[in-house]
């Protein structure tokens, strides 16, 4: 039987010995990850019933991106990102680790809970900025860094498809400190990949700039550059306005459909298997060309599932729209991330990966609490609505100047052999002819 051309694609990035070694103790790791981001949730739940402790659970957990990752990505680029991310492991092993063991003494207390997740969220700000600059390092051939991406988020989605379940029947059984134990211990298989894994060595930086120095020059150097402003732009716009939905779930399952904890369970999974079809689609892309199409129209397309989530008061409508709403936000975050990993300099990689945690994880808690204040307002209904049309508007003004970002990057492809000849149109997509390429960006 002859495979289908694209899904001969789909793995491909597994032949590299470092990204396969990465692929199972990350993917390991992940499934404890959204095992213990279960627990918590329900733990906190159980300790107070107060939906704004779980908000504020959420917020500490998240809000260190936002401040702190541009200094993860100076460190990531100063110092040796391997041993980095070893560090960072072994520090949430210890969060995951004091967790349980907080819980199995029974002093386990929500302010513990609070100053734990603020924790993680400190050792995320520097782990993320820094796995996401190290992924071009455990592949051979940069060609097929597109396809470690879209393989990384279908292991997060897999992930998020399989933790929670997990999560739920250990819960009932055995209570929630299994999950942080669980957690805890997952990690060994991560920094056991990392250990075994041989790149080229990075020294550290020598008489550098200072770090403040170092973060303004990455600065300059992104938003400087039209098409990673435009990038790292309208993922942030989208992380405001349109992620912020799952914060309303809570009340679309029980005061609009009536449901309970079971239906939002429903729509989260509906989410999930959107997202998963979009990584994995992704994945079994032959090439980087043509993303720019995708970033176009992938927050369109997650805006009108908002619209349709907003609207509908049947459960199956609006099961219908969650992997749609899960579709549109995977592609383009994932397309996004491969764009900025193929086209930025190898010195400032970690400070734009930065950037992109900042845009699209950082703005996850502001765009919660957004999303609560304006639903008290007008209505969760409402909410969805106006951020679902603001993920349309913001797809289209992206649109109107993907001709001139592709005529900016276009040089860039024909440096890295992506593009075979001056002739061949290229950049973002493929669609429009040649351009000379201007002297600097606007």
């Amino acid at each position: 039987m002859i495979l289908p051309v694209r899904f001969l694609h789909l793995f491909r990035s597994l032949r590299h010995c470092n990204f396969r070694l990465f692929a199972i103790g990350h993917g390991l790791s992940l499934i404890g990850t959204w095992m213990q981001m279960t627990a918590v949730a329900w733990l906190v739940w159980r300790l107070d019933h107060s939906a704004m402790l779980l908000g504020v659970v959420g917020f500490a957990a998240r809000i260190p991106t936002f401040l702190l990752a541009p200094i993860g990505g100076v460190l990531a680029d100063r110092f040796t990102q391997q041993r980095l991310i070893i560090a960072t492991q072994a520090l949430s092993l210890v969060q995951a680790l004091a967790l349980a063991g907080l819980m199995f003494s029974g002093h386990i207390q929500v302010w513990h809970v609070i100053v734990l997740s603020l924790v993680l969220g400190v050792i995320q700000a520097v782990d993320i900025p820094t796995r996401q600059a190290f992924l071009i390092h455990m592949i051979d051939d940069p060609h097929d860094l597109h396809n470690a991406i879209g393989l990384n988020s279908s292991m997060v989605n897999g992930a998020r498809l399989v933790g929670p379940s997990v999560a739920g029947v250990l819960i009932a059984l055995w209570g929630e400190a299994v999950c942080f134990l669980i957690n805890g211990l997952s990690y060994f298989a991560v920094i056991a990949s990392l250990l075994l894994m041989r790149v080229p060595g990075r020294q550290r930086v020598a008489g550098g700039p200072a770090l403040l120095a170092h973060l303004a020059e990455g600065f300059r150097y992104a938003f400087g550059f039209a098409p990673i402003r435009a990038l790292l732009l309208l993922l942030a716009l989208v992380s405001l306005v349109g992620s912020s939905y799952g914060q309303l779930l809570p009340i679309f399952a029980e005061r609009i459909l009536g449901g309970d904890s079971r239906t939002q369970g429903f729509l989260i999974s509906g989410a999930a298997v959107g997202a998963l079809i979009g990584a994995l689609h992704l994945a079994s892309r032959p090439s980087v060309r043509g993303l720019g199409r995708v970033i176009a129209w992938s927050p369109a397309v997650m805006g009108g599932g908002l619209i349709v989530l907003g609207l509908s008061s049947w459960f199956w409508l609006t099961l219908a729209a969650m992997p749609v709403i899960g579709l549109g936000m995977m592609l383009q975050m994932a397309s996004t991330n491969t764009v900025l990993q193929t086209i930025v300099d190898d010195d400032k990689r970690g400070r734009v990966m930065s950037f992109y945690s900042m845009s699209f994880m950082g703005m996850v808690p502001l765009g919660s609490l957004l999303a609560g204040a304006v639903a008290q307002l007008v209505g969760a209904r409402a909410m969805v609505i106006c951020g679902g049309a603001c993920c349309i508007l913001g797809a289209l003004g992206f649109a109107t100047r993907l001709p001139d970002l592709r005529r900016l990057i276009r040089p860039i492809y024909i440096q890295k052999g992506i593009i075979p000849s001056p002739a061949e149109p290229a950049g973002l997509g493929v669609a429009e002819a040649p351009a000379p390429a201007p002297t600097q960006s606007s």
